[in-house]
């Protein structure tokens, strides 16, 4: 065995060597023609992928591509009509010979094109940067940055930012409260412009060496408060509703109780002044005990400060400051049009119903019922911010009160109502227009404070219930039983939200002094309200604006007028028509009002604070600061409207609606129901009922998850005109239009810059007010009358000219 074990080795070795020299000879053989069979063998192998169809070889975007099952009829019938197209070409394009198309083709042309479809090194790191950013939480992004604390956040720079801007803004809410009442979320102006000034400031100083604090999102939000409460008080301070329902030109064209002298009260501007100061301030110690049970025990989402919150976050990060600063062009673009806009207009104003505010842009008899456009930037922008199924409700209410309503009841006129009434008297036509707006918004109101007092008892219920209440505030160990299921932005601004507490005795001590201080005050404002109606109302708003700030945290619907008309109705009753039951009404209102809607505010904004780690001291310093702004500047404002122009006047260009309606409500409460005209009670209860079961129907469409939910109007929004009138639901309506096609146009951008365009058009057209009111102060006037007449009236105007030449 070990013999043939050698021998077939030997054999192996010989066969081997054979092998061997047998590869070098053909390799010597080969010598210096190797390169050119190895460019044959290149060559046979590019022919052979040429020959490998391009679809198969060749990466394809199956991503982008739609299931081809999952589309409807109409478009498979398209998809394959294409399919064919596509194919007719690529066999086009095989046979013709000036356009060889080979695989390698193919291939070289996709290469060059993804190298130019490649943005620039700096822009893809700027893109991976954001995608990296949206991934991470946004307490992440931020988490290298240190927090400032509360006395850091409250800046001198801070506050003469917010008194600019607040001054001007208040102009705005002004403007919009003694037109129309309806006044659109100004937090996307407050905050975009408080970014874009200090942003300006601390890169100026940064300049030039001298910057000591840089600009945090904290003190970003602390400007935002402040800007808001300031204007807020043009608001809730009434002074489009209450305030200016108890003057005299009020109370004498509605005729009744304009003889008793209790029922009317002069202005002046020392008084109401001291009357904001006295009632402005008690609702923000009202509800600061509950922050930590509101914003973190039962997580209210409070929509409006959440979306506050994001927009404030995103304008520093560096993709969010480049995108605002591109927002504060387009909004100073579309301000300084609408300013000029309304400063051309003005020119064509110089008598009463001149100018493009009254063009009979859809003829002459809808003119006389109130349809036209009356060319105003700012109901155009307000029509852009509001939702559309808002703006066509308020079209449709037009529709139904001036345009079918209000026509059939003037054809009763001698048998509702007498015929010889002043067209001012609530006993009459008017009568009609008043209350039966009031039982719509009413019935919305009621049905609202329902739903929000179910929800929130059921929400109360339901977290006391599952034990859920608070959530743990911890270290930074995430991996605690304490901390399953709390996510790190949940973790760290909980940590810093608890972190600076408001002493309870301060709270306290604060309620308890202005309340004092309010029934010491207000009786010598108002005589007509005792001191122990002021007590009475100071012991039951805690309560009140508990529900609202509730309420508020649920649905972003804050019931502050809704509290105010059930405190005129109380204590108008209580007080009597004969003993100043309506001025006694109108001012528990507004000591109701205020209440009710600072609380509400401030909860807003430490929802705020909340997500961008702002101090809750920091944010409730911002709110007094503010609301103290706010009680010297909107009485201020309001005083030079008020001395330029006719304020709730018939025909003004303010006509101010919600001073008659409140003063209607106020009428009601202390008169009866005896004192409205024929059949008006019938259309009140019939409106008012149709409006709380729309407002119901609406909310348990949009509970079932119904898709006809979008499609049901709001009760609210179909009330406004038929008082108003309906010409700036042509505006709005127009607004609408406008974004719905740019939003067709191109999505994205709409997205981002139609908030800053509407805040524009809305801001520039306000402000135009402060040069107008100081014009009308000084006793200039236009120099050109715009007027337009029909026929017959132009014939009997032109005969009297050539008679008296």
């Amino acid at each position: 065995m070990k013999k043939k074990k050698s021998t077939t080795t030997s054999a192996g070795g010989a066969a081997s060597e054979t092998l061997i020299s047998s590869s070098s000879a053909a390799i010597s053989l080969l010598g210096p023609d190797l390169k050119a069979l190895i460019h044959d063998h290149s060559l046979f192998f590019d022919r052979l992928v040429e020959l490998i169809p391009a679809r198969f070889y060749l990466p394809t975007a199956d991503d982008d591509k739609p299931w081809y099952q999952g589309l409807s009829k109409a478009a498979k019938a398209s998809a394959k009509i294409q399919s064919r197209e596509n194919l007719k070409k690529a066999r086009r394009a095989r046979l013709d010979p000036s356009t060889p198309t080979s695989t390698l083709d193919l291939l070289k042309k996709s290469v060059s094109n993804d190298a130019k479809s490649n943005p620039s090194s700096e822009e893809s790191e700027e893109e991976d940067d954001e995608e990296e950013e949206d991934d991470m939480e946004v307490e992440q992004v931020f988490e290298g940055k240190p927090v400032p604390t509360w006395r850091e956040q409250l800046t001198v720079r801070a506050f003469v930012v917010s008194l600019v801007l607040g001054f001007f803004l208040s102009f705005v809410v002004m403007k919009l409260n003694l037109t129309t009442g309806i006044i659109p979320s100004m937090n996307v102006s407050a905050g975009l412009l408080g970014f874009f000034f200090v942003k300006t400031w601390t890169t100026a100083l940064e300049k030039l060496g001298i910057l000591k604090q840089p600009f945090t999102r904290q003190e970003n939000t602390v400007i935002q408060t402040c800007v808001v409460a300031c204007s807020g008080i043009a608001f809730s301070g009434g002074f489009g509703s209450y305030i200016l329902g108890m003057t005299s030109v009020v109370a004498d064209q509605q005729k009744e109780g304009a003889t008793i002298p209790a029922n009317v009260k002069n202005l002046s501007l020392g008084w109401m002044i001291g009357f904001m100061f006295v009632v402005s301030f008690v609702g923000l110690f009202s509800v600061v005990p509950l922050r930590k049970i509101m914003i973190i025990g039962y997580k209210l989402t409070y929509p409006s400060g959440t979306a506050t919150a994001h927009l404030i976050n995103s304008f520093h990060t560096p993709h969010g400051a480049k995108l605002a600063k591109k927002q504060v062009g387009v909004l100073f673009k579309s301000f300084g049009a609408s300013f000029f806009w309304s400063f051309f207009q003005w020119f064509y104003t110089a008598g009463d119903d001149c100018g493009f505010l009254n063009f009979p842009s859809l003829g002459l008899k809808a003119y006389t019922n109130s349809f036209y456009f009356d060319f105003s930037a700012t109901y155009v922008g307000v029509g852009m911010i509001c939702p559309y199924m808002v703006n066509i409700s308020l079209l449709l209410g037009a529709i139904i009160s001036w345009g079918i309503l209000w026509p059939c009841i003037e054809t009763k006129k001698g048998i509702w109502y007498p015929a010889d009434l002043s067209p001012s008297s609530l006993r009459g036509e008017k009568g009609y227009k008043v209350f039966v707006p009031i039982a719509m918004i009413l019935g919305d109101g009621l049905c609202n404070f329902i739903i929000v007092v179910f929800r929130s008892s059921y929400d109360i219920y339901k977290k006391r219930k599952h034990h859920d209440a608070i959530i743990p505030v911890v270290g930074d160990r995430p991996s605690s039983p304490d901390t399953l299921g709390v996510t790190f932005d949940e973790r760290r601004r909980t940590k810093l939200f608890l972190r600076d507490p408001i002493p309870f005795w301060l709270v306290a001590a604060g309620y308890v002094v202005l309340a004092v201080i309010s029934i010491i005050t207000v009786p010598r404002i108002f005589p007509q309200l005792r001191f122990y109606h002021i007590i009475i109302t100071y012991l039951i708003a805690p309560a009140l604006a508990f529900c609202n700030s509730y309420g508020c945290g649920l649905t972003d619907w804050s019931l502050a007028s809704s509290y105010g008309k059930l405190a005129i109705f109380i204590f108008g009753a209580w007080v009597g028509t004969g003993n100043g039951g309506i001025i006694a009404g109108l001012a528990a209102c507004g000591v109701m009002m205020s209440i009710v809607s600072t609380a509400s505010d401030l909860m807003q904004d430490f929802k705020t604070g909340y997500l961008t780690l702002a101090s809750p001291r920091s944010m409730f310093v911002s709110q007094v600061v503010g609301t103290a702004m706010g009680c010297v500047i909107a009485p201020s404002v309001f005083w030079i409207f008020y001395k330029a122009f006719p304020l709730g006047a018939d025909g003004s260009a303010y006509p101010a609606p919600y001073a008659s309606l409140y003063r209607g409500i106020a009428f009601i409460g202390s008169e009866g129901f005896s004192s409205l005209p024929s059949h008006c009670l019938n259309f009140c209860l019939g409106f008012f009922l149709a409006s709380f079961m729309l407002n119901a129907l609406r909310t348990f469409a949009k509970y079932k998850n119904w898709r006809v939910y979008k499609f049901i109007p709001y009760a609210m929004g179909m009330a406004v005109p038929f008082f108003v009138g309906a010409y700036f639901t042509i505006d709005m309506c127009l607004g609408s239009l406008i974004l719905f096609l740019w939003e067709r146009t191109n999505r994205p951008h709409a997205d981002a810059f139609a908030p800053a365009v509407a805040s524009g058009l809305i801001c520039g057209d306000g402000i135009w007010s402060l040069p107008a009111s100081l014009l009308a102060l000084g006793k200039v006037k236009p120099p050109i009358c715009m007027k337009f007449l029909s026929r017959v009236d132009y014939a009997k105007v032109n005969a009297a000219l050539s008679g008296g030449s």
